[in-house]
C-alpha cells in the first residue's frame, strides 16, 4: 500500500502534477499562488529585517455575522468560502481586527497579487512625481526609448496610469494562441509554444501597435499598459524596480515580510501583474493611502497625489467604457478603481479574486487573496463589493 506524501496529504496532489502549464487552474493554483516563485524566476523586494508580525486576530466572530446577499441573508463564512478565500485582513482605524486564514495559509504566506499589482506599482510613479523625477504628462519615450516605434510612442504616462492608452490588444485569458497568450510567455508564466521565438516583455510591448481612436479616449483595460509603467519608473528613476520598491514603499511601510515580483528572461519585473506578499503587508498598503500617503509618522507619497487616486479621473472615459455596467458610478485614475459611492472607497482588484478594499468613511480596509477558479467572475466581483460593504456596517 502506498501512502501519501506530507505535500499530498496536505494539498490533495503531488507537488510534481503543479506545472508552468496548469498553476493558474483549480486544484492546483490553490498552492500555486501561494508558491510562485517555486515555478517563475523573481526578485526580492526587501522588507525591514527583523520585524516580527503580531499573532494572529481570530476572526469567529467575524465570520458568524450574517448579511443580505442577493435577498438571501448569508453569513460572512459562507460568502468568503463561496469566493474560494485563500486569506483575508480587516483593519479598523489602523488596527488588524481580524485574520481569515486558509488551511495551509500562515502569516508568513506570500499570495500573487495579479493585477492588484498595478495599484502597488502606481504608488512609486507617484513617489517619483513627488521627488520631481517622473512628469506623467511626459510622453513615455522619454523614459523607455525602446517603446519609440511602439502603440507608445505618442502615449503620455498619464494615459498609461488611466488606461487610457489606444491599443490595438484585448485581455482574452482563455485564448492559448493569441496576443495575450504570447504576452504572458513573454513574461514566463506560460511554457513555450513549439517553435515560438522566445521574446523578453519589452520585446513584445516594442511590437504593440496603436488601436483606433486617439491616446486619452475611453478606459481601455490592457495589463502591459502597467509593465509599460514599470519600464518607466525604472528609466526615470535608474533603479531596479525591486530596490527602489523596497527602499521607499515597504521599508518606510514597516512591512513585515519580503516582497518578490516575477520576472522574465531578462530580469524585467512584471509590473503589471507579478507581485507576491502576505495580505497583512497588503493591508497595510491600503491603510497608508487611507491615512493619505503616510504610515508610522512618515510622509510616503503626497497626500495630493493619493487624492488625486481616489478622487479624480474622468468620469466620461469610464462611462464610455464596457466596464461601466459593472460599476456604474465608477471612475479609474492611476491604476485604482474608485466605487463612486457616498462612503468614498476605492479599491485595488487582481484576477482570480484579489483585492484591496478602503473604506474612509469606515475607517476600514480589507486585503483579501483567492484562488478563484476562472480568472474573471463578474458575480463574485459583486459578492465581494457587497460582502466588503456589509463588513462596513458591522464595525
Amino acid at each position: 500500500m502506498t501512502h501519501p506524501s506530507a505535500f499530498e496529504a496536505a494539498w490533495g496532489f503531488g507537488r510534481d502534477e503543479v506545472r508552468l502549464g496548469n498553476w493558474r487552474a483549480a486544484p492546483w493554483n490553490v498552492w500555486a499562488f501561494r508558491h510562485v516563485r517555486e515555478l517563475i524566476p523573481t526578485a526580492a523586494i526587501a522588507a525591514t529585517p527583523g520585524l516580527e508580525e503580531e499573532a494572529a486576530v481570530n476572526a469567529e466572530d467575524l465570520l458568524r455575522q450574517t448579511f443580505v446577499l442577493n435577498d438571501r441573508h448569508v453569513s460572512v463564512a459562507e460568502v468568503v468560502r463561496q469566493t474560494f478565500t485563500d486569506a483575508m485582513v480587516v483593519m479598523k482605524s489602523g488596527r488588524v481586527i481580524a485574520d481569515f486564514h486558509a488551511p495551509n495559509f500562515t502569516l508568513q504566506s506570500r499570495h500573487i497579487l495579479f493585477s492588484t499589482s498595478k495599484s502597488v506599482t502606481s504608488i512609486i510613479a507617484g513617489i517619483l512625481r513627488d521627488d520631481g523625477l517622473l512628469d506623467f504628462d511626459e510622453l513615455v519615450p522619454r523614459y523607455v526609448p525602446a517603446l519609440k516605434s511602439s502603440a507608445y510612442g505618442d502615449a503620455r504616462v498619464r494615459d498609461v496610469l488611466d488606461m487610457r492608452v489606444s491599443l490595438d490588444f484585448e485581455e482574452v485569458y482563455h485564448d492559448p494562441h493569441g496576443p495575450y497568450a504570447r504576452y504572458r510567455r513573454a513574461g514566463l508564466l506560460d511554457p513555450p509554444e513549439p517553435g515560438d521565438r522566445a521574446e523578453t516583455v519589452v520585446e513584445f510591448i516594442a511590437g504593440l501597435q496603436k488601436g483606433k481612436g486617439d491616446h486619452g479616449g475611453p478606459y481601455h483595460y490592457a495589463s502591459p499598459n502597467s509593465d509599460v509603467l514599470g519600464l518607466v519608473i525604472q528609466g526615470a528613476s535608474g533603479r531596479r524596480f525591486p530596490d527602489l520598491a523596497s527602499e521607499r514603499l515597504f521599508q518606510p511601510l514597516g512591512a513585515k515580510q519580503d516582497a518578490y515580483v516575477t520576472v522574465d528572461r531578462a530580469g524585467t519585473p512584471r509590473t503589471g501583474g507579478g507581485i507576491n506578499m502576505t495580505p497583512r503587508d497588503l493591508a497595510r498598503i491600503g491603510e497608508m493611502m487611507r491615512q493619505g500617503g503616510t504610515a508610522n509618522g512618515r510622509r510616503i507619497v503626497s497626500r495630493e497625489w493619493v487624492q488625486d487616486t481616489v478622487t479624480g479621473g474622468s468620469r466620461q472615459a469610464w462611462a464610455e467604457s464596457t466596464s461601466a455596467t459593472w460599476l456604474p458610478q465608477g471612475r479609474y485614475r492611476n491604476k485604482w478603481y474608485q466605487t463612486g459611492t457616498g462612503n468614498g472607497a476605492f479599491f485595488a482588484l487582481g484576477i482570480h479574486g484579489q483585492w484591496l478594499y478602503v473604506d474612509p468613511r469606515a475607517e476600514m480596509v480589507i486585503a483579501k487573496f483567492a484562488s478563484q477558479p476562472d480568472a474573471i467572475v463578474d458575480d463574485a466581483k459583486d459578492d465581494n463589493l457587497m460582502l466588503f460593504a456589509a463588513i462596513a456596517e458591522m464595525l
